[in-house]
């Protein structure tokens, strides 16, 4: 017999009771529009841009973004299917049976959580200083490690790396927390221990191979 909702799960249910077609096509566009916008103040901090322009210098930078915004709902869609299937399957491992389709589901609400290190660096920059160059709006990863150290004080390998350990994904994790209590009916104790195995451990094992196979 499924255990009663808690007060505190009714409660998350009934906030993401809404149209979730309609949510993840407004999600893409915003993702869509700030990194337009982000990689115009890139491409206008290049130092002597319009004559790069005029001379195709910068095809690939406008190639790659491109293909980098037709990519993007696809991308959003397979980080879902992922997360959810590590929630789903190690939730099962241990014995916290969750549906995966609900797991999905929150997966997709709880993205909205890295809207905002996207936005800050955009509303940074909107007006940046003569001295700003290109990698120091690339590099900005607000509230990470990356952020605390400097991207120009780091090799280039453990740029991705700082740039990830940051307070959005602990709140992001903290979102995950709340949704698999929901999901599953488990205490909030038991649903941590889900997304240290399912979220955090997998996300440091894929850093530090990441850092290891750099090249």
């Amino acid at each position: 017999m499924a255990k009663p909702a808690s007060p505190l799960a009714q409660r998350l249910q009934e906030l993401i009771d809404f149209d979730k077609r309609l949510y993840f096509f407004t999600l893409v566009i915003i993702f869509l529009v700030i990194r337009f916008l982000t990689n115009t103040l890139i491409l206008e901090s290049i130092p002597d841009y319009e004559n790069l322009e005029k001379q195709g210098g910068l095809m690939f930078f406008h190639i790659f973004n491109t293909l980098n915004y037709l990519w993007t709902p696809f991308a959003l869609l397979w980080k879902f299917t992922v997360t959810a299937f590590l929630f789903w399957s190690i939730g099962l491992m241990i014995g916290y049976k969750a549906n995966f389709k609900e797991l999905w589901k929150f997966a997709l609400v709880a993205e909205v959580v890295f809207i905002f290190p996207e936005l800050l660096r955009l509303l940074i920059y909107m007006n940046p200083s003569g001295s700003v160059t290109y990698l120091d709006i690339q590099n900005f990863e607000p509230l990470s490690a990356l952020w605390l150290v400097g991207h120009e004080n780091v090799e280039e390998k453990y740029l991705y790396p700082l740039s990830v350990l940051n307070i959005f994904e602990l709140i992001y994790g903290a979102l995950w927390v709340l949704g698999f209590h929901s999901i599953s009916r488990r205490s909030i104790e038991e649903s941590t221990l889900v997304v240290l195995i399912a979220y955090f451990l997998p996300l440091l094992i894929w850093l530090g191979f990441y850092i290891g196979a750099y090249r």
